[in-house]
């Protein structure tokens, strides 16, 4: 289950921020898009239009979440969440489009989330910081979305917030720690990622191929490859020293190798999923 984003009155307040359009031309989320929201969480008590009140979009997000914070508060972290996924398919952080919310506010509620202990990324998801202190499916959900932002190609995929693991490595690790109750993963990327594909029973380039074996053995095998190819072109010095990737890595060859990664840890996650 992914961990639910947290709710205090700095948070309802930005949220607020980013759904007004009073002073501007009008935006997506819609009335009709908040009501399903508000009913999703079960908020209506909280809603002042439930109780018959014209109010704008921004302070019936605000008199709902200040509501909830007393009321119903894991049922607004949920309501947290949906808006800021409602407001990011509407285009709400993206710039060039006509739902965009600005950077004022953007900056506003990834401040509010920050004191919390969560990331808010350039393209509005919301992740937790301190991903050491999630385990099971939470964690799972969290790395989960790492995954997702890099199969896309974002440049800010590659390493896991608050961990000091690139993504492969934190995926890698977590398979081991589920399946094989490993919590001493060892330090070899190759031998780490060798692993994780053992514990899930797929192949890399040191099992030998067998006559009559499946096609997607090969394949298994060619991510691994690419997947150590990829640790190849790592900045070793970690997270706290700037861009991941060596010197010489171009922002093209970059991209290519965080969606290589986004791949391997897809295949990761899904297979260890399958397998219960």
């Amino acid at each position: 289950m992914k961990q639910q984003p947290p709710l205090n009155d700095a948070i309802a307040f930005a949220l607020a921020r980013m759904v007004d359009d009073a002073q501007t031309e009008r935006r997506d989320p819609s009335h009709s898009d908040i009501q399903f929201c508000v009913d999703q969480c079960k908020l209506a008590q909280g809603d002042p239009k439930y109780h018959g009140q014209n109010v704008g979009k921004a302070k019936r997000i605000r008199a709902v979440l200040v509501w909830a914070i007393e009321h119903a508060h894991e049922n607004g972290r949920k309501l947290v969440g949906q808006l800021v996924t409602q407001i990011r398919s509407s285009g709400g952080f993206s710039s060039g489009s006509t739902n965009y919310v600005g950077e004022e506010a953007i900056i506003s509620l990834r401040d509010a989330l920050a004191a919390e202990g969560f990331v808010l990324t350039p393209d509005g998801e919301i992740l937790p910081t301190a991903l050491n202190a999630l385990s099971g499916t939470e964690l799972t959900a969290a790395l989960a979305s790492y995954v997702r932002r890099a199969q896309k190609g974002s440049q800010d995929a590659a390493l896991v917030v608050g961990t000091g693991k690139d993504l492969l490595e934190a995926v890698a690790a977590h398979v081991l720690l589920e399946r094989w109750n490993n919590d001493q993963p060892p330090h070899s990327f190759p031998m780490l990622l060798g692993q994780a594909f053992a514990a899930l029973e797929l192949r890399t380039s040191a099992d030998k191929p067998v006559n009559g074996e499946p096609p997607q053995h090969r394949l298994q095998r060619a991510l691994y490859d690419a997947a150590c190819a990829v640790n190849t072109l790592r900045n070793k010095q970690g997270t706290g020293h700037g861009r991941p990737w060596l010197p010489t890595v171009t922002t093209v060859q970059a991209r290519n190798a965080i969606q290589v990664m986004g791949i391997v840890g897809d295949l990761l996650l899904r297979t260890m999923k399958d397998k219960g």
